[in-house]
């Protein structure tokens, strides 16, 4: 089909009961989701220039009839949590004689569930988008295009169509500096689908992107949502004096976050850099804290220093942590929740990622446990990615019925008013923000409606939030902004780890009553999933 095309891109729903969809939070600024679909507007970008785009994202807006009967084609795909709904999407289109393109790490990790869709994009776009492109032209009806694992060069992809997203729908935006982690954690499907040799953008590349945000008016929180922003500390390094400058310039329009590994904090001035170019928050994978467990995961970088000096270090820095933990490892003997609650509290980290181990597609865990006849089939059973609302898709060494104890005691325990505003409260004393927080549109409004909030969000709750935030007010005022954000979260954190812990009563008394029956396990070595890495 040559000629203009006219394209609608499909943003699926994610799964609604999610640790990430933060949906008190962004009730308070006005928002819908959290996140903005970069890579569909990476996708975006790649098509030709006389093809008309349209996003819709159903996590914030409505798909209609109107709209979706004006496209030639549908583009959609995603992640894991979103399965469910990209599987609808396809159905929808099939039904209605439309031609659809799905694309994104599930499709990547699980082509043979996608086979409805008439094309099926693996891997990274930027380098395989033109084939489907000159396929479509000539009027194929459908096609699989698939990138080599690790090997696309980053240094050509183009500026995301921001311009096709609604700014104000989203607590923040995100841009991607590398892909890529030098890391091998079993459980991890990062180096299973973007390698072990961190490729990153050049500078211009990534200025490029903060001058398109920065043109559309957007000003505050921008997330670099590389899975391990320090994957490539030399060219990190090389590129941070830069944003610097572009930052200073602009008068430090841009507050970033990331995702990074704990040696981050072995290195001075990585984080002094980090901290003047005004990065103020990054997630860590911690796991664990038993060293057995990151042993056997593969995770020893977490066992060559002390969590809580290298945590404490971050903060120091002004760059408050926020945390993974994972219970339900092999090598857990007995009872961790106790082991878990000390290390949380220790660190002084209010926002904790704590869920049940998960076997993701194509990773060395899943590959593991088929080898082992223990991975559950996945016939017939519903998909989630979040490990607080799913997992343990597997037979587990320990009992089932501890584990879930485990994760229940270690949940009540850390959102419990007085524990989590207290880690706030430690945290406002460490956080050594040099930089004061740059007041946005909204922000004293979203401020009076967190204040109402509070006094709404359960017993306790507002004298806890109170007398942390005089406590931040005297010792360290620079820090108020980000205690107040962490407060924020609790809104949405609260009651989601109430909602996770009502699920774990159900199955704790299915398993005590003998109704549970495990799934039938997956055959080896006919289905054997394949391997990237």
């Amino acid at each position: 089909m040559t000629g203009p095309c006219k394209v609608l891109m499909i943003f699926p729903l994610f799964n609604a009961n999610s640790f990430w969809n933060y949906k008190k939070t962004c009730d308070l600024t006005g928002a819908r989701y959290p996140a903005a679909p970069l890579g569909l507007i990476t996708v975006a970008s790649l098509l030709p220039k006389n093809w008309e785009v349209r996003l819709v994202n159903r996590n914030t807006e409505h798909l209609t009839d109107a709209v979706f009967a004006w496209a030639d084609l549908v583009m959609t795909g995603g992640m894991l949590p979103q399965r469910n709904d990209a599987l609808h999407i396809i159905n929808m289109c099939r039904a209605a004689g439309k031609p659809v393109v799905v694309g994104g790490p599930d499709v990547t990790s699980s082509p043979a569930l996608y086979t409805a869709a008439n094309f099926q994009v693996l891997g990274e776009a930027e380098e395989i988008m033109e084939d489907f492109i000159t396929a479509w032209q000539r009027g194929d009806q459908k096609g699989v295009f698939e990138a080599p694992m690790g090997k696309t060069d980053v240094t050509k992809s183009p500026v995301p169509r921001f311009d096709l997203l609604k700014l104000d729908q989203y607590l923040h935006v995100g841009i991607q500096f590398s892909r890529g982690c030098p890391f091998n954690c079993e459980f991890c499907d990062i180096i299973e689908l973007y390698g072990r040799v961190p490729r990153t953008k050049t500078t211009a590349q990534i200025l490029a992107e903060l001058d398109a945000l920065y043109a559309l008016g957007y000003r505050g929180h921008v997330d670099f949502v590389d899975d391990n922003l320090i994957g490539n500390k030399k060219a990190l390094k090389q590129f941070l004096p830069d944003l610097k400058h572009w930052q200073t310039t602009k008068k430090f329009p841009f507050e970033f976050s990331t995702e990074a590994s704990i040696n981050l904090a072995d290195d001075a001035d990585l984080l002094r850099g980090l901290s003047e170019t005004n990065f103020f928050a990054v997630f860590v994978g911690i796991e664990s804290p038993d060293t057995d467990t990151l042993v056997m995961t593969q995770k020893k970088q977490n066992t060559r220093r002390s969590l809580q000096q290298s945590i404490e270090t971050i903060h120091k820095a002004g760059i408050f942590v926020n945390a993974g933990f994972i219970v339900g490892f092999d090598s857990e003997k007995a009872s961790v929740a106790q082991g878990m609650i000390a290390c949380i509290e220790d660190t002084a980290i209010p926002v904790c990622m704590v869920g049940l181990l998960y076997a993701l597609p194509t990773t060395q865990l899943t590959r593991r446990l088929l080898a082992e006849g223990r991975l559950f089939s996945s016939d017939n059973q519903p998909q989630s990615g979040d490990q607080c609302t799913g997992g343990l898709n597997f037979a587990t060494n320990r009992p089932r019925r501890d584990i879930l104890h485990d994760y229940r005691t270690v949940l009540a325990a850390i959102y419990h008013p007085a524990a989590y505003f207290g880690r706030v409260r430690r945290l406002g004393r460490m956080l050594g923000r040099k930089r004061a927080h740059r007041l946005i549109k909204g922000d004293l409004r979203s401020f009076v409606r967190l204040l109402f909030h509070i006094h709404q969000a359960g017993p306790g709750t507002a004298g806890e939030f109170w007398r942390m935030l005089l406590d931040c007010a005297v010792h360290n005022p620079k820090a108020l902004p980000y205690v107040v954000m962490t407060s924020a979260l609790y809104l949405h954190l609260g009651p989601f780890s109430r909602q996770v812990m009502n699920e774990i009563d159900k199955e704790i008394s299915t398993l005590d009553q003998g109704r549970w029956q495990a799934p039938a396990v997956q055959e080896y070595p006919a289905q054997a999933l394949p391997v990237h890495a």
